[in-house]
């Protein structure tokens, strides 16, 4: 069972190109955040114009680390540079009950 969540909706700069920024996102997951420590999966939403991607931890504590980093990559540098940082949020989130 995932025990924490990691949550982050926001839009995309204005003129950001759809197909581009799903290449980002796809090269940060697959090269980046799934070879941290206790990732499981990850899935991007999208509802009109905000996206949310939700990555999925085996603890708290992995997850917790997985948004705070000790250095930068180029992946998440390039992921980064579609969004409209100020339509950001975040949050982590632990399982309480799950069906």
């Amino acid at each position: 069972m995932a025990n924490a969540y990691f949550i982050n909706s926001y839009k995309l700069k204005k003129g950001s190109s759809v197909p581009d920024f799903l290449a980002a996102f796809e090269n940060l997951i697959k090269e980046y955040a799934s070879k941290q420590k206790g990732f499981i999966s990850c899935k991007l939403l999208v509802n009109g114009d905000t996206w949310t991607d939700i990555g999925i931890f085996e603890t708290l504590e992995d997850a917790k680390s997985f948004e705070n980093p000790t250095e930068t990559n180029v992946y998440a540098e390039k992921f980064y540079s579609f969004l409209n940082f100020n339509s950001c949020r975040s949050g982590i989130s632990s399982v309480e009950l799950e069906f």
